[in-house]
């Protein structure tokens, strides 16, 4: 059984940390993703919706570098860290 690695830290701000689970790393690398896309998704996202997972939420923002295709990222935050979970572009997204 694969061992279970410590989220990966990947900037500070406010005192707030974006950390990435090991299936984000993942799925960011294997959809070759920028990470700059991802942090600004999460940090700035042009809407946000509750994920059927409870505490979790989906944000989302369209990317101009990319034909402005929305990305979305399912994460949770808490009063230290913001984690998460994974990232790909939502085909099936529409803005509110």
């Amino acid at each position: 059984m694969a061992e279970r690695q410590s989220p990966k830290v990947v900037s500070v701000i406010g005192g707030k940390s974006l950390l990435l689970s090991d299936h984000a790393v993942n799925s960011i690398s294997e959809r070759n993703l920028s990470l700059e896309w991802v942090e600004h998704t999460v940090r700035h996202p042009e809407w946000i919706e509750a994920d059927p997972q409870p505490e979790r939420q989906r944000r989302y923002r369209a990317i101009l570098e990319y034909d402005n295709r929305i990305m979305r990222i399912v994460c949770f935050e808490t009063e230290k860290e913001i984690r998460i979970i994974t990232a790909f572009f939502d085909r099936k997204a529409k803005r509110p």
